[in-house]
């Protein structure tokens, strides 16, 4: 260490080492009063120099610190400090410095008298003395708050804005939705006390005693808003009452504080009854319902007055969330038909159980109830007035909307947006005009009782290039027949199905017989509608190898024509000019029904529109695409395989401007190559200008038409597709009594008066009225001319099928309609939802119908189906273009 670093000697006797040693009996020798030094200082008792070591390295500095002249203060007391003595005859605890005390602060922080870390730990009285003040200015607050906050006028925040819907010209289609809410205002005595129970055992046990606000559940709801969740949480019924009644349901901190004020002001003013029917008549129950008595119509048909304990459990388990509670199923993932009945189930337990715990409900009662079974309420059923073909235009609009853009249900339902669609409205009146028209000139429910009710049509028309959905018909009127029909209903398509076959196989080739099944592009054979099939009739189905295909049972598949024909060998363009379906059935086994299945995708039709592709009957057209589907998949056809996803919605505007626009998520891609696609369309051209659609030449003479009819197995649906080059459009035609409990799709065999319908019959008079009307102001625009593709298969043989008279028609099914395929289940897609008339997907669910499944596109699927062993006789039931009677099993033996 240097020199000048040392520290000097010490003086002896200061400080607290000397009194350490003192008491021991060390050298601890007294500081005289001068501070003499000592004689005893170290071990030959040599003198220390300076009262401490401190002192001592001060006077090495040169120090301030006069440590002589005040040694009477370093240890001369009688009780002596820490470092020095107590500072005078009184002794007393002192610093060496022999300075005063500090003055006390009003505000004693840092704390004096404490050293280091001591210093900054406040007392318990500063701790007491904050917290009081905290919890003072707290209250001071709370009451500044509530002189301040008045309750808001409740007439005035509850009329929710009404939302307007466009036609695509923006003249206004109707006002409808947010202000047309169904909701029916009830005084108390009106609803029954087992509601009144139900929701507060499970909403807010303590309801009838709490001041109307939970602080506990505020501190969650604000510690879940900064986590970024909801603040609901916690609410009692009063504080949703004042949300509802009084505020906006913005989920901010700001709404949250008023809506505790404004609660408190109103727990202290307002009745508990006043309070209870307030919620009850503004909460949302689902299903458009608004209060206690729509939701009761809405649930269970009748007047709340009259809903039961069971009912009431029920409907307030709804309150928890509708979306996911209701029983038909909800909006988005993790809202199917099953996964909210289980929800529902056991909410509806729970209320029925805290009822019994705050002893509103008897446990005798309570236990009758759980064995009569869950309260299974009605099908869903508009909630808003919206007559005739209105309603299904604003309903699907608002499916479109919560489906693609950010506004949820909840906030479409408070009203406020202008929404412009893509619905032309000379169009709509077309395609209405054009089914009451065919359906009033042959449709006799009087008449003809057992063939001609429950008679249903649906349609769609869709534009090319664009998807935009010009034109639907919903079904005869949306106050009275809930289901869209021209959204998805479970009805098979039929032969219609047949042109995605041809285009996998001009696509995709057939595969070679002897290789392996998966095989790259170049071992395949790309397919030219000339290429020969076998057209005969009950032909066997093969493997794409030449084995004969059989079914999980060991059976073989003998595939039928319409009318029981064998054709001979026929060429693709032929087979599909009279709906032969042997050749179409053995074609998609040889490219392989993945990949008929990939390209009915590429065209626009959902996935889960497309059951039982394993089974060769899926080739006819056992899948159930809806109208709109149809429709947009042949509109990929005539844009030349560009496919544009159908949409109903342009554009939406709130008050602050425009909130979304379709163009920002617009999407056009090349769904199938040009060349294909342009192949189909003049393959198809050829069905409408000399084979079973020859009902749409009207059409095709003024715009270029192709088209596509389909039949299903007995009779149950037919179907006309068709397009121009600017507007596709498909009209379907089936029977179905959507009130009975047990429903099926019906046979319409004698209906109209006609022997059987078929594809070219109702509907296709329905397509040409409608677009004869819908394009008169279009010009004629050619088609493509189609490339010459792909190869020649098989050896054509010069044997043409005659071509069909008015009176073969009449005689013998359209060559276009789709048989069944024996029974299947297919497995409905985990994340899809049960439609209204979607029969297989409702079996599924509900362990099966009275039919098995058999009603609604059975197909001997390998993978799970059970096809039927029953050979119909030829004579009772012919067989028709898909095949499904059509086809029968026989052993291999």
């Amino acid at each position: 260490m240097s020199e000048h670093r040392r520290k000097p000697p010490q003086q002896q006797g200061g400080g607290r080492a000397a009194a350490r040693r003192s008491q021991s009996g060390r050298r601890a020798a007294p500081r005289g009063a001068s501070h003499a030094p000592s004689a005893s200082f170290g071990s030959e008792g040599e003198e220390r120099p300076y009262g401490g070591r401190a002192e001592a390295r001060r006077a090495a500095k040169g120090g301030r610190r006069r440590a002589a002249d005040h040694g009477a203060g370093h240890g001369a007391g009688a009780g002596g400090g820490r470092r020095g003595g107590g500072g005078g005859s009184e002794g007393g605890r002192g610093r060496g410095r022999g300075r005063e005390p500090e003055k006390k602060r009003f505000i004693d922080y840092p704390r004096a008298g404490k050293y280091g870390w001591r210093r900054f730990v406040p007392s318990w009285k500063q701790v007491t003395g904050t917290c009081l003040g905290f919890f003072g200015l707290l209250v001071a607050t709370a009451g500044i708050g509530l002189a301040m906050v008045d309750i808001p006028d409740p007439q005035r925040t509850a009329n929710v804005q009404k939302n307007v819907y466009y036609w695509s010209d923006d003249t206004q289609m109707v006002i409808a939705g947010g202000g047309d809410k169904n909701r029916q205002i009830v005084d108390i005595e009106e609803i029954p006390q087992s509601m009144q129970n139900a929701v507060v055992a499970a909403e807010n046990a303590t309801f009838w005693d709490d001041n109307g606000v939970d602080p506990m559940g505020i501190a969650r709801a604000v510690v879940n808003m900064a986590m970024g969740g909801s603040t609901q949480s916690g609410s009692t019924i009063t504080q949703q009452y004042v949300k509802n009644t009084y505020l906006s349901q913005e989920q901010t901190l700001k709404r949250k504080i008023t809506e505790l004020l404004i609660s408190v002001k109103v727990g202290g003013i307002q009745s508990k009854e006043t309070i209870l029917a307030g919620y009850l008549n503004t909460a949302y129950y689902g299903r458009g319902a608004y209060g206690i008595e729509a939701a009761a119509r809405a649930y269970y048909n009748k007047s709340a007055i009259d809903l039961d304990t069971s009912e009431s459990a029920f409907l307030a388990a709804t309150l928890n969330g509708p979306n996911l509670y209701d029983p038909a199923g909800g909006q988005g993932p993790g809202a199917s038909a099953k996964e909210n009945t289980e929800r529902a189930t056991n909410r509806w337990k729970f209320a029925l159980r805290r009822m019994v715990e705050i002893g509103e409900l008897d446990q005798s009662e309570r236990q009758e109830i759980l064995t009569k079974g869950f309260p299974e309420p009605d099908k869903p059923k508009p909630a808003t007035n919206k007559a005739g073909q209105i309603g299904y235009l604003t309903d699907l609009a608002d499916n479109y909307i919560i489906a693609n853009t950010n506004i949820s249900r909840n906030k479409l339902d408070q009203g406020g947006y202008k929404i412009h669609t893509t619905f032309d409205k000379k169009k709509m009146a077309a395609l209405t005009k054009a089914v009451e028209k065919v359906e009033k000139e042959n449709i006799d429910e009087k008449k003809r009782p057992e063939t001609d009710k429950y008679v249903q049509f649906g349609g769609a028309s869709v534009e090319p290039k664009t998807g935009k959905i010009k034109a639907i018909y919903g079904g005869s009127d949306a106050t009275v027949h809930f289901t869209n029909n021209a959204d998805y209903t479970g009805v098979q398509v039929g032969s219609t199905f047949k042109p995605f076959v041809l285009s996998a196989a001009m696509e995709y080739g057939i595969r070679d017989p002897d290789l392996p099944p998966e095989q790259t592009p170049e071992q395949r054979t790309i397919v030219s509608p000339k290429s020969i099939y076998d057209g005969d009739n009950k032909l066997k189905v093969k493997n794409y190898d030449g084995t004969i295909w059989h079914n999980e049972k060991d059976e073989e598949w003998h595939q039928r024509n319409d009318g029981d024909e064998s054709k001979g060998d026929i060429d693709l363009r032929t087979a599909m000019q009279f709906s032969t379906n042997t050749p179409y059935i053995q074609l998609a086994m040889d490219v392989g029904l993945d990949k008929v299945r990939q390209t009915a995708e590429a065209a626009g039709i959902k996935k889960d529109n497309l059951p039982g592709w394993r089974s060769p009957s899926f080739a006819l057209g056992t899948s159930a695409p809806s109208a709109i589907r149809l429709a947009g998949a042949y509109a990929t056809f005539a844009a030349s395989g560009k496919q544009a996803e159908p949409y109903s919605v342009e554009s939406i505007e709130s008050k602050d401007g425009e909130v979304w626009n379709h163009d920002e998520v617009a999407k056009v891609k090349q769904g199938i190559p040009a060349d294909v696609a342009d192949n189909v369309t003049d393959v198809l051209r050829t069905v409408v200008q000399e084979g079973t659609g020859t009902a749409a030449k009207p059409v095709d003479a003024q715009w270029p038409t192709a088209g596509k009819t389909g039949t299903t197995d007995g009779n149950k649906s037919a179907w006309f597709a068709g397009y121009t080059r600017q507007l596709s459009t498909a009209i379907g035609m089936f029977r179905v009594d959507d009130q009975a409990k047990n429903q099926k799709f019906l046979e319409m065999y004698g209906t109209g008066g006609q022997k059987s319908i078929h594809g070219a019959s109702f509907p296709a008079e329905i397509w040409t009225e409608y677009m004869l009307s819908a394009m008169k102001d279009k010009s004629p625009q050619q088609f493509p001319e189609p490339s010459d593709l792909g190869t020649i298969v098989g050896e054509p043989t010069p044997t043409p099928p005659p071509s069909p008279t008015e009176t073969e028609e009449e005689e013998s099914p359209d060559p276009s309609p789709t048989t069944e395929a024996p029974p299947t289940s297919p497995e409905p897609d985990p994340t899809s939802t049960c439609r209204p008339l979607d029969w297989e997907c409702r079996q599924n669910e509900n362990g099966g119908n009275e039919n098995g499944g058999e009603e609604n596109g059975g197909s001997g699927d390998p993978g799970g189906g059970e096809p039927t062993t029953e050979q119909p006789d030829p004579g009772e039931n012919e067989g028709n273009e898909n095949g499904n009677p059509g086809a029968w099993f026989g052993s291999s033996k």
